[in-house]
């Protein structure tokens, strides 16, 4: 694509579709929107697909993968990590409870709280699959070189956080 100024971008439009009335700068950001948006489409299909072969769903891969590497948690920080809602969290760990892999019990802290933690059953399974996992998500980056899978992960968390901090 040729550069263009920051003025408005108005190619001649298609018969039927509306013409293009934005700036080359808003013009880069669509475009970046877009790769965002399909490539986490495309990886987090690919991790979905692996992480079926476990038996299991994505964010009950998520949640006994959180209690693996963290210990044991409250709901609430469950949801937090995994940025869903408490009720998701509650739901996921209903069919958790049920395959044996996790189990809901008062904090002793404070007993307000409830703590999700993993049962020797769902220790066994994240601690056999986990290192498979890990070896699939590093060839799913292999594309990329060391140095640039640590800047885009660098550049990920900057935009990121700015959109978080805006409100």
């Amino acid at each position: 694509m040729k550069a263009m100024p920051d003025a408005l971008h108005q190619p001649e439009s298609v018969e039927g579709t509306a013409a293009r009335e934005w700036s080359a700068s808003q013009e880069t950001a669509l475009r970046l929107w877009i790769a965002l948006a399909r490539c986490y489409a495309t990886y987090s299909k690919a991790v979905s697909c692996k992480i079926q072969e476990y038996g299991l769903t994505p964010p009950q891969f998520g949640i006994i993968e959180a209690l693996h590497h963290l210990g044991p948690l409250s709901l609430g920080e469950l949801a937090d990590k995994l940025l869903v809602t408490g009720g998701n969290v509650t739901y996921v760990m209903d069919r958790l409870e049920e395959q044996g892999l996790v189990v809901r019990e008062r904090s002793p802290a404070d007993r307000r709280i409830v703590q999700a933690k993993l049962t020797p059953r769902g220790k066994e399974l994240i601690s056999r699959v986990f290192p498979e996992h890990a070896i699939y998500i590093e060839e799913l980056a292999s594309h990329l070189e060391p140095a640039e899978r640590e800047e885009l992960r660098r550049l990920l968390k900057k935009l990121g956080r700015a959109v978080r901090d805006r409100g």
